[in-house]
Formats: structure tokens, C-alpha cells, sequence
């Protein structure tokens, strides 16, 4: 079922959305999405291990998102619900630990963004399964815009791949079994 992510940021300065349909089981689906490394997307991977410098190529689209400098705000048996905070716009790891739902939720750190990230899966058509995700970015004040918009162009450039590699890996994995 889809998470309700407006609880979450309502508002969202960004949001990119992006999901595939498979004849899967949604157990099957949803366990292949949580098994894919960084390693098995071409450039989604390396380009995430460029943005977060000390996250290994290695780990899972799921470990990643269970792992500092994000923090699961929400996960049921068919979703997780993850965010960071921070300034997302610098090379360096700029992202303030946060532990918990709440603290993601009062972050209010003028200069710096919100960033929730959703995955899951929910029925579809003719007794398919989708799994989606979704991005939203809320910027904090005056700076925390203006970084928003310095990566604005990055994120329009490269976001296709959270689709083309990372959710079509997980749809080939969960059909080839």
C-alpha cells in the first residue's frame, strides 16, 4: 500500500516519482527490491557513492536507505519510508545525524533541506504488482533554497535511473526466479 508521504513533507520543493509493473509475487517483488546492490545499476550507484562519499558499492538499495546518514521514519511489510537532512547540495557528507521520526520531523535547520525517501509496492492492473518510489526535498530557509536549486539540475539530469536501473533490477531479479 502506498505510504502517505504528505504526512511526512506535504510540500515538497521537489518530487520525483518513479515506478514498474511486474507479474510477481508482491513478497517475491518487494524481496528482490531489498536485495539489489548499488554494484547492479550502471551509474546509479556510482553516482550515489560520489554524492554520500563512504557509502560501498556493495551494499543494498535497502541497507543504504537503514544506514546513516538516513534514518527509517516508517516500514511496514510492503514499504520503507526513509529521510535525511542536511545540505545535500555539498560534495562533502554534510548530513546531520538524525535517529528518529520525530527528529526528521522537526528538523528545522534553516540553509539545509529534508529528504524523504519512499519505496513500495501495491497492487496493479490485471493482478500485477507495482513497485514505486518516490523522492521529496523540502528546502529550509533562504540558503537551504538556494542549495535546492544548485542540485536541481543534477537531480533532472540523472533521476530516470532510479527507474531505468534500480527498479528494473529489482522487476528482473523478482521475474527470473
Amino acid at each position: 500500500m502506498r505510504p502517505d508521504l504528505d504526512d511526512w513533507l506535504p510540500d515538497p520543493a521537489l518530487r520525483v516519482y518513479h515506478r514498474r509493473e511486474s507479474a510477481a509475487r508482491p513478497e517475491r517483488l518487494w524481496d528482490a527490491a531489498r536485495h539489489v546492490r548499488l554494484s547492479e545499476t550502471t551509474v546509479l550507484g556510482r553516482l550515489i557513492c560520489w554524492r554520500i562519499p563512504g557509502v560501498p558499492l556493495q551494499v543494498t538499495f535497502d541497507e543504504l536507505f537503514r544506514d546513516p546518514p538516513f534514518a527509517v521514519l516508517k516500514e511496514t511489510d510492503e514499504a520503507l519510508v526513509s529521510g535525511l537532512v542536511g545540505r545535500i547540495w555539498t560534495v562533502r557528507r554534510d548530513y546531520p545525524r538524525i535517529a528518529t521520526p520525530d527528529e526528521f520531523r522537526a528538523w528545522s535547520q534553516p540553509g539545509t533541506a529534508r529528504v524523504l525517501f519512499a519505496n513500495w509496492i501495491e497492487s496493479a492492473a490485471r493482478g500485477r504488482v507495482l513497485l514505486a518510489s518516490e523522492t521529496r526535498v523540502q528546502a529550509l530557509g533562504f540558503q537551504g533554497r538556494v542549495g535546492v536549486a544548485a542540485v536541481r539540475p543534477l537531480i533532472s539530469a540523472f533521476h530516470n535511473l532510479v527507474g531505468n536501473e534500480a527498479i528494473e533490477a529489482a522487476v528482473r531479479r523478482a521475474e527470473r526466479r
